[in-house]
């Protein structure tokens, strides 16, 4: 059962804003997550597509396999996902294939968001497992570092045009 603590929302969202800053860093789309269990931090990722040149390298998938090594589980049971934007389809089938019970995310993704926007691959009786899904959380927050990065690349490919 998951502790009241861990349903403080705007304060854990923190912590993935703060690893999509480090996707910013790095030039990728600044996606960050978290992963939470007994109130303490179990995995942690950003966006690393670009980096690793790998497809499969987003926020999510990164953070699920970080915490699968630390709980040494695949079953993130009693887990809650926190990631900056709403999770594609791919990621919507990792959180349903890791049992995570519930996901917390920040900006909507309207082209692409799988849990929520386009369709709810959490919600729907495709699989044994759903997930509890709350978007909205800190969305501004969220979706101003993904619209700085869009601007800085936009600039810069502007800049070599010329």
């Amino acid at each position: 059962m998951l502790s009241r603590d861990q349903y403080n929302d705007e304060h854990w969202i923190v912590f993935a804003i703060k690893e999509a800053e480090k996707a910013f860093e790095e030039g990728e789309i600044p996606v960050g997550a978290v992963i939470i269990k007994g109130n303490q931090i179990i995995g942690r990722g950003h966006n690393m597509r670009e980096g690793l040149k790998d497809p499969t390298a987003h926020a999510e998938i990164i953070a699920i396999t970080s915490a699968a090594a630390t709980l040494n589980s695949w079953r993130l049971d009693d887990c809650t996902l926190y990631v900056t934007l709403e999770p594609c389809a791919m990621c919507a089938g990792a959180i349903l294939n890791a049992r995570i019970p519930r996901l917390v995310f920040g900006a909507y993704d309207k082209q692409a968001g799988m849990c929520g926007s386009v369709d709810n691959l959490c919600d729907l009786n495709l699989s044994n497992h759903k997930a509890i899904v709350k978007g909205g959380v800190d969305a501004d927050k969220c979706q101003a570092i993904l619209d700085a990065f869009f601007v800085k690349m936009r600039s810069n490919k502007s800049k070599l045009d010329n």
